[in-house]
């Protein structure tokens, strides 16, 4: 919808491309931590806001309204996020990668375990079958989500280790 979410320290700015306005859409306060990673939902109306404490708020950016608030996805500050449809990717400081389903109350859908450290940057596939995860660990995962089941341990489907720095983020062509 030409409008970028903008985080500085505890507050999320929406500026407007067509008319170069900005507003603000929220100020978190200061015992949630500040804002580490935002993300907008495919509609181009809703908003992902990560949270160092772990938690994740999604927003109505139309009406400046919160809709709901993710607890339990991480144990500690949640610095990437990637939306595959109803489905909010996110990764942790924890190591871990998560899939959220926004749409039921019981969110967390599939933990991916292969990060020995903060998950930097996911990126879902044109076609959304797989997910990149890069890690300040110098890893890169490719997941499958054919071959994820929320009774297993997932295993990646490839592991790229030859990178000399932290995986900060990714694009796809």
């Amino acid at each position: 919808n030409n409008v970028l979410a903008i985080a500085l320290g505890n507050t999320v700015y929406l500026w407007d491309a067509s008319d170069s306005s900005t507003s603000e859409l929220v100020t978190i306060d200061d015992d949630n931590g500040q804002v580490t990673s935002v993300s907008w939902a495919p509609d181009g109306r809703h908003i992902a806001i990560g949270l160092n404490n772990s938690e994740v708020q999604l927003w109505d950016s139309a009406s400046n309204r919160q809709l709901r608030t993710l607890r339990g996805c991480h144990r500690s500050r949640m610095g990437s996020m990637a939306w595959n449809s109803h489905i909010l990717t996110t990764g942790g400081m924890d190591g871990m990668t998560v899939n959220n389903d926004v749409r039921i109350r019981s969110h967390v859908v599939k933990t991916y375990r292969g990060h020995r450290q903060e998950v930097c940057g996911l990126k879902w596939s044109a076609f959304k079958q797989q997910l990149a995860s890069g890690g300040h660990d110098n890893l890169v995962h490719i997941w499958d989500m054919s071959k994820a089941s929320s009774n297993s341990p997932t295993q990646w489907i490839h592991r790229l280790e030859d990178h000399t720095y932290g995986i900060w983020d990714m694009s796809k062509a």
